[in-house]
């Protein structure tokens, strides 16, 4: 009996265990590329073996998956592949990964939250997203987008005292909290991180034209990877012209670039790209700040990092602007399904609820899709 009430709850929670796994990767990713970083991996090669090991890990699912559904591809699509690759995985990744050098892993899971804020204001400016002054989701998108960005900036600059869960602080293991010595520093930092998330969002929303004309979703991404993968060698080159930072030996840094890679960028996007179908797009994203909780705690634990009570109140800000964002979004699209079903009323009550989650997975999925895979390249 206990049993089949188990495997029962299993399959009930199937998407939130999905959804956990994803941000636990997530946080591995962070923590990993920053004992690699800091340890002195250049991070411009860091991103020329990322990208090489995601496009060898794509490119036989694509292969397998998608070879019957090949669209044609003209130069002008291949020159915005190439573009939106340029964007939003290789300069994108590459200041990321700098910045990771002069923050801590706890901001880069923080800033990740920004994305959906960060997009939503970029899609506003283009004209693509609309904002409905006299609703109440109108406003809730846009003062959580406010909420979560001034909650970014308070965790990169308010300290305040600090919490000490680990009295021991024996070993100082590159562990460069949240005080910026200089402004150098600041725009090293934080500040690149933040125009990294800027550029995810511009390549999010990049995404949803190209896959119009391109449809075959994992193809699509395994070119972009390959892509990257060919300019991340020429920034690489031009940065470092010394061969033995080309190295990769049994060590903390090929752990991290093949965990980067393989797992985050197919597992991930095989687990989002189900729980998007599953449950729809919102529901993946209001997971995020699950990284940023377990990536803080990891750092604390493992490198004596110090948490400071303006870290966890900027942390709190994040994740309540992001909510209210989503919760906006939400709103929007049921508000939407609503009035497309209005002259419909004589439908059976679930053939509703099957076409408003249809509609919502339809609008959203690829931006999602989009998201999911690179926030995997990125973080």
């Amino acid at each position: 009996m206990t049993s089949t009430k188990l495997v029962m709850a299993y399959e009930n929670n199937k998407p939130y265990i999905a959804m956990f796994i994803v941000q636990a990767i997530y946080a591995g990713m962070a923590l990993l590329s920053k004992a690699s970083i800091s340890t002195g991996m250049n991070p411009f090669i860091f991103v020329v073996y990322r990208q090489a090991f995601a496009t060898l890990a794509l490119a036989p699912f694509a292969y397998f998956f998608e070879r019957k559904n090949v669209a044609q591809l003209s130069y002008t699509l291949i020159w915005k592949i190439f573009f939106s690759s340029l964007i939003g995985i290789t300069i994108c990744l590459n200041m990321y990964y700098y910045a990771l050098d002069h923050t801590s892993a706890t901001f880069a899971a923080a800033s990740t939250n920004l994305i959906p804020a960060i997009t939503f204001v970029i899609a506003l400016m283009l004209r693509i997203e609309r904002m409905y002054i006299k609703e109440l989701h109108g406003w809730a998108k846009l003062i959580g987008s406010v909420v979560s960005v001034s909650g970014a900036l308070v965790f990169a600059f308010v300290k305040g005292p600090s919490l000490n869960f680990m009295t021991l602080s024996s070993g100082e293991v590159g562990s460069m909290t949240n005080q910026f010595s200089s402004k150098s520093e600041f725009i090293k930092g934080p500040f690149t991180m933040l125009c990294a998330n800027v550029l995810w969002s511009c390549w999010g929303i990049m995404q949803a034209p190209i896959m119009k004309e391109y449809p075959a979703k994992l193809l699509l991404v395994t070119l972009q990877c390959f892509f990257s993968l060919m300019q991340a060698i020429v920034a690489a080159i031009a940065m470092e012209r010394n061969s033995s930072a080309w190295m990769l030996t049994w060590d903390v840094n090929l752990l991290s670039v093949a965990y980067c890679g393989v797992i985050v960028t197919a597992l991930t996007y095989w687990l989002q790209l189900w729980s998007i179908e599953k449950r729809g797009p919102v529901f993946t994203a209001m997971f995020t700040p699950l990284a940023l909780i377990i990536t803080a705690v990891v750092s604390t634990v493992l490198w004596k990092e110090t948490l400071y009570v303006g870290s966890v109140c900027g942390a709190v800000l994040l994740a309540g602007g992001l909510y209210s964002v989503l919760w906006g979004k939400s709103k929007e699209m049921t508000s939407k399904i609503t009035q497309e079903k209005l002259p419909h009323h004589h439908h059976h009550h679930h053939h509703q609820v099957d076409i408003t989650l249809d509609t919502i997975k339809a609008q959203d999925l690829a931006a999602c899709q989009i998201r999911s895979n690179n926030v995997g390249q990125i973080v």
